[in-house]
């Protein structure tokens, strides 16, 4: 699939022995890519009974190997949000195209970088039922329009992640605390 020009590589998966639509899960990898980890959660999901599709941020599947490869791929999706929007949205319009998928019953879950960029889609209004985040960077600035917001939220952390320290978890409440 693709978003302004630039070519994605998701990795779609459900189960095949469900009869009817399934309800459709967005996967965000972390800061990695689009690799094996983020196709084994998509696997994972189709087992459970969703059509999951694991999408594609980087760009022509790109992958890093290194964390200064991987910090400098995330880094130039999330200071272009646009980029990142687009990138998100082309990838839930393709779910929803597959006939297997309830297109009216739309989540997403994302990992480290991932869990930033499914908070930062449903923080912008996205039209997502809910979003988890596992570990993901955590947006501490003010939601700008809090009625936009329709997805429901769930942010699992750990109390000792060194890319979310204490300080930062209790920014973000105080966030979604003032947004309602």
């Amino acid at each position: 699939y693709t978003s302004d020009g630039t070519t994605l590589k998701g990795f779609f998966t459900y189960d095949k022995n469900k009869e009817g639509k399934q309800p459709g899960v967005i996967v965000v990898h972390e800061w990695w890519g689009q690799n094996e980890y983020a196709r084994d959660r998509a696997k994972k999901l189709a087992g459970l009974g969703y059509a999951a599709l694991a999408i594609d941020m980087y760009g022509n599947g790109k992958t890093a190997e290194h964390p200064d490869n991987a910090g400098k791929f995330a880094m130039a999706v999330m200071q272009h949000m646009d980029t990142a929007k687009a990138r998100f949205n082309a990838g839930v319009k393709l779910l929803k195209e597959q006939p297997q998928t309830d297109s009216t019953k739309i989540v997403a879950i994302g990992y480290c970088f991932g869990g930033g960029v499914v908070l930062r889609m449903a923080l912008a209004g996205d039209n997502l039922d809910g979003v988890v985040s596992f570990h993901g960077d955590l947006p501490t600035e003010k939601v700008k329009n809090p009625e936009q917001v329709k997805a429901k939220i769930l942010v699992c952390n750990g109390a000792d992640d060194p890319f979310n320290p204490q300080e930062k978890i209790e920014e973000f409440k105080k966030a979604m605390d003032d947004a309602g």
